[in-house]
C-alpha cells in the first residue's frame, strides 16, 4: 500500500460520521455510508470551499455545502442540486489491516 493514506481504524468511523484525510496537499473527505467507506475530494466544484464543514447525511448518503447548500452524493460524487452542477472527484477506498485506506488516484 505504497501509495495507499491510511485514514484511520474503521473502529473510528462508524456508519454516519465522516472524517478528512490528506493526500500531500489534497484534502479528502471519507464518509462510512452503512458500513461502506467513500471518498471525495473536500471540495465543492461550484465554489472553492471545504465539503467537510457541512453536514453527512448518514441515511441518505449525501454532504452539503454550507456555503451555497449544494448537495452531493457521497458515493459517487454527483451533483443533486444548483448552483453546483459538476461532480465531485470521487477517490478509492479500501479496507485492509482494520484501517481504512485512500489516494489521490489522478
Amino acid at each position: 500500500m505504497s501509495d495507499w493514506i491510511r485514514v484511520c481504524a474503521t473502529s473510528e468511523l462508524l456508519p454516519g460520521e465522516s472524517t478528512v484525510a490528506w493526500d500531500g496537499d489534497t484534502p479528502i473527505l471519507v464518509c462510512n455510508y452503512d458500513g461502506d467507506y467513500y471518498a471525495l475530494e473536500d471540495m465543492c466544484s461550484h465554489e472553492d470551499f471545504e465539503l467537510s464543514a457541512g453536514p453527512f447525511d448518514g441515511e441518505a448518503a449525501t454532504i452539503e455545502c454550507v456555503l451555497h447548500g449544494s448537495r452531493f452524493d457521497v458515493r459517487d460524487g454527483r451533483c443533486l442540486n444548483p448552483p453546483a452542477y459538476t461532480p465531485v472527484r470521487k477517490f478509492p477506498t479500501r479496507v485492509a489491516d482494520g484501517a481504512v485506506w485512500t489516494r489521490d488516484d489522478r
